[in-house]
């Protein structure tokens, strides 16, 4: 499956001199399927934190898809697929 590292930067806010306030940097594009891909470690704090806010508001820029994963979303495709987790 061909991918792409961090290929897209989305400036979600820019102040007054134009520098960038907020951005967002999926981890992976994945041209077949049109989808950005990122990870968050923990998903208690992600659930707070400004990742997923930041790849809402990328959504809504434009007509990017992006699916964030969770370090249980990880762990659960490991386990089902018999795979080893580096450490």
């Amino acid at each position: 499956m061909p991918w792409e590292y961090e290929p897209t930067t989305f400036v979600l806010e820019e102040d007054e001199d134009g520098r960038v306030v907020e951005a967002f940097r999926p981890d992976f594009y994945l041209p077949e399927q049109n989808l950005y891909v990122g990870g968050h470690g923990d998903e208690a704090v992600a659930r707070d934190a400004q990742e997923p806010q930041a790849a809402q508001a990328a959504r809504a820029l434009s007509d990017v898809r992006v699916k964030l994963f969770y370090k249980r979303d990880i762990e659960r495709l490991a386990e089902r697929y018999q795979l080893e987790l580096a450490s």
